[in-house]
């Protein structure tokens, strides 16, 4: 997500926010809301057929059948777990909020794989050194850029996303034109604490990104230095993940410190962008000694091919790096 705008920006929001084309959680949450409330009903049918059965094979009474026959059925009321999911539309951008003004994702509604975000568009920085990996999964599905990005350009790798809440899943789908899953892609509805926890996931992932956020936007909801050693565990041997920091803000420099003890240091953030964003590259495997005239090259390539501005990271990793010399080291 965003975390923060220029105060010019900040007050053409106030302004301008509710102004422009606000479609409310009623086209995301109540989906969701009605995909599991018919889940539900179903369940319960198979269950009161199921109940029927074994009560024929009993020795009750009528007069006992009767009276459970006879009782009412109360449906107990659900409690919302997720801030509302809302969009709004600007300028050609469709953007995706918690209810709040903080963005949370965007699409360009003429260009709908495109990856509209410049600290989005870095999240993909883990491109200038390694190949299309087998396995691509994202942690926090947002409006999806990522993910649709990595299934339609990135072949042959599967691409997966996990997401908690089924009102963002369901307006990926329908507002932000994430296709539905296929041998290729798939969205897990799972937190992402069990997601990097679980062991069927380590060592199997060659490109992790990772940007989990509530609508408070106070740093990711999850930064402990547990949690980023299991992201680490879910990484091949020379696998990156990228992680989206807010910039100038404390969860800051906690995150870069939990991050270098989980990966021992393997740790570098790009500049921070317009938005406010810093996005942070942690490396597993071996030791990295790349000339910049091949990260150079590799970029290159990569705005040739998917139009990403590849050579700009270059150029933040000389800047973030602090060290003069031909090669960046990791």
């Amino acid at each position: 997500m965003i975390f923060s705008r220029s105060l010019a920006t900040l007050r053409r929001w106030r302004d301008t926010f509710y102004m422009t084309t606000l479609i409310k959680r009623a086209s995301a949450e109540a989906r969701a809301f009605r995909i599991s409330r018919n889940n539900a009903r179903h369940a319960a049918a198979a269950s009161d057929d199921a109940i029927a059965t074994r009560s024929r094979n009993t020795k009750r009474t009528r007069a006992q059948n009767d009276d459970l026959d006879a009782a009412p059925k109360i449906d107990a009321p659900r409690k919302p777990r997720y801030a509302p999911v809302t969009f709004s539309e600007e300028d050609g951008v469709r953007y995706l909020h918690f209810g709040t003004e903080w963005v949370q994702g965007a699409m360009r509604l003429k260009k709908p794989h495109h990856i509209e975000l410049e600290y989005a568009q870095q999240m993909m920085a883990w491109l200038l050194f390694l190949a299309t990996p087998a396995r691509i999964v994202q942690l926090g599905l947002g409006a999806a850029a990522l993910t649709k990005f990595a299934h339609r350009f990135l072949r042959p790798a599967k691409v997966e996303a996990v997401e908690l809440n089924p009102a963002v899943v369901v307006a990926a789908r329908t507002m932000f034109e994430l296709p539905p899953d296929d041998a290729r892609l798939t969205v897990h509805e799972r937190d992402a604490w069990d997601f990097v926890n679980d062991r069927e996931n380590h060592g199997t992932i060659g490109a992790l990104q990772i940007d989990v956020y509530d609508a408070t936007a106070r740093g990711p909801v999850l930064d402990s230095v547990a949690f980023y050693r299991a992201v680490r565990a879910c990484l091949t041997d020379a696998g990156i993940a990228t992680i989206n920091l807010f910039g100038d803000h404390p969860s800051f420099v906690r995150n870069m410190k939990r991050l270098n003890e989980a990966f021992e240091g393997r740790v570098i953030a790009l500049p921070e962008v317009h938005e406010g964003n810093r996005i942070a590259l942690a490396f597993s495997g071996p030791a990295l000694d790349v000339p910049y005239a091949a990260l150079e090259k590799r970029a290159r390539l990569i705005e040739a091919k998917l139009g990403l501005p590849a050579q700009q990271w270059v150029k933040g990793l000389r800047e973030s790096s602090g060290k003069d010399g031909e090669s960046f080291s990791i």
